[in-house]
């Protein structure tokens, strides 16, 4: 069997994306690929988005657009995991005061409870520098927001989500330099029906304080997410829900779910919601991704959205005269010193040892208690059909190859080990050895292409142009089972095996 990514890359070029669109119009998502929880500033006429890295690093991935549908991943809110974390980056909030942006940000502390930190930085596409807890309440405090009320700034977040009682959002007044909290805490809103409620985001306009929250289940493959909104004349209440609620959700056969998103405005005043979405079908796969709708306030004083209450992949463009540009592939031939911005690791299962410059990347890692599997190198998946592929540059026991990865007990790895070529699959912590045959050439290219999201084939090469299906194995596996309860698998690297012998590749390319 022969397939090349020239045909590929030339199906890609050809497609306007991934849905088709008509004349000015976009195409959600914006941002393809698990950015969860996703949070969006505009300072002048750029705009800064950020969102859930969870349990990959770096942290918190930042990009940037001038057009609100095209965007450019720039680096991390972090490179380096701050002091006082240990897991569990989850529900970044980008907010700009002082000639600075801050993010507040959750994550686990050393006791594994979530609290809510804060960092800062004069350039948002630089790294920012963390300043420690700024929100450590009760057993549990996520998903922070900010807002500005008569010169005064705000903090709200979740609680009690982990507690036999109703979930609250509940605010608290910042210090000037918005570091720490100052005053009484209070409740905004009390989740009496028990249906969840988190990701919440407000702004004043007119005569009310809105609120738009998220209820119902936020992750995994029976997330039924939605959006709701309430309203109060003053900050601290009593909020006001909507009757029509909820204002948006998903059900339709493209759009799942949708939540947990905050509100944008462009220089002319339009609101737009910037939130996440699982999408149907194998584009579930791709996880939670960046969406985009407007939004008004009607005639009836409540938040709606021009196309409607279920979320739409199609959007009329926010701007005349632009165009929304196709997701480019990924190929990285390791020249630099730096790795390129998409990338991501395994950190709660491995410290990584990562080089790269002049051509070759080499990967290796100390795998901490309890993982047995080594180290990946990953990038998050953008689309339900797609292939990577690289080429193994040097010899020794361990395996080092192709990745599609969960997590250190859920995996597939395809690679070279000794004189073998191997297919490994990890499903809930039980190890598999798909195929052990002997390895085609000493430098092996490798190659795997995913239909539907999940579903694998296994290519070697000995030139990397002309590919030959793996033997002896049927001729595509499933990994539907790779999905954690927030977060989907990603394709990339990986090494198995002893620091002291790594794995190095001469390219990277997934399309």
């Amino acid at each position: 069997m022969k397939k090349t990514f020239i045909a590929i890359a030339c199906a890609a070029l050809c497609a306007a994306n991934m849905y088709g669109q008509t004349k000015g119009h976009f195409n959600n998502p914006v941002i393809p690929g698990d950015v969860a929880d996703p949070s969006i500033i505009r300072i002048g006429n750029t705009w800064y988005a950020t969102g859930t890295s969870s349990e990959w690093a770096p942290y918190y991935p930042m990009f940037t657009s001038t057009d609100l549908v095209n965007w450019k991943q720039t680096g991390h809110i972090f490179d380096k995991q701050p002091e006082w974390t240990v897991s569990s980056f989850w529900a970044p909030e980008l907010y700009y005061m002082n000639n600075k942006v801050y993010a507040y940000y959750t994550a686990r502390n050393k006791k594994g409870v979530s609290y809510i930190g804060v960092a800062t930085a004069d350039d948002p596409t630089k790294e920012f520098t963390d300043h420690g807890p700024v929100v450590e309440y009760g057993t549990e405090a996520i998903d922070a927001f900010i807002l500005e009320d008569n010169g005064k700034q705000y903090i709200s977040w979740k609680a009690y989500g982990l507690d036999n009682r109703p979930i609250e959002l509940l605010c608290s007044q910042l210090s000037d330099d918005g570091l720490s909290l100052v005053g009484e805490t209070f409740t905004l809103m009390r989740d009496d029906d028990r249906i969840g409620m988190e990701g919440q985001c407000h702004f004043k306009k007119g005569d009310y304080y809105y609120m738009l929250y998220s209820t119902h289940s936020c992750c995994g493959p029976k997330s039924d997410y939605q959006v709701r909104v309430a309203r109060s004349k003053t900050l601290k209440g009593p909020y006001e829900i909507y009757d029509g609620n909820p204002v948006l959700h998903g059900g339709s056969d493209k759009v799942q779910s949708c939540g947990h998103g905050t509100v944008t405005t462009t220089p002319d005043g339009r609101m737009f919601y910037f939130f996440h979405a699982y999408l149907t079908g194998g584009r579930f796969f791709a996880g939670r991704q960046p969406m985009l709708q407007e939004m008004v306030i009607g005639d009836d004083g409540w938040i709606h959205f021009p196309t409607g209450d279920t979320a739409q992949l199609e959007q009329p463009l926010p701007f005349k005269g632009k165009e929304q540009k196709a997701t480019p592939g990924f190929f990285d031939n390791f020249k630099n010193n730096k790795l390129k911005a998409g990338w991501t690791w395994n950190y709660p299962y491995t410290t990584v040892n990562i080089h790269t410059g002049k051509g070759k990347l080499s990967l290796s890692g100390t795998m901490k208690e309890g993982n047995h599997n080594g180290s990946a190198l990953c990038l998050r998946p953008v689309k339900p059909d797609y292939a990577f592929a690289t080429q193994v540059i040097n010899h020794n026991s361990s395996l080092k190859g192709l990745t599609l990865y969960g997590d250190d007990k859920t995996l597939v790895a395809f690679g070279a080990q000794g004189d073998k070529l191997i297919l490994k699959e990890v499903i809930d912590g039980k190890e598999q050895i798909v195929c052990n045959e002997p390895l085609p050439a000493t430098f092996p290219y490798l190659k795997i292409d995913v239909n539907n999201g999940t579903q694998c084939t296994f290519f070697w090469s000995k030139d990397g142009k002309t590919w030959q299906a793996l033997n002896n194995i049927a001729p595509k596996r499933d990994y539907s089972k790779q999905v954690r309860w927030d977060r989907v698998a990603r394709p990339g690297l990986i090494h198995c095996g002893l620091p002291t012998e790594p794995a190095e590749y001469s390219y990277f390319r997934l399309l």
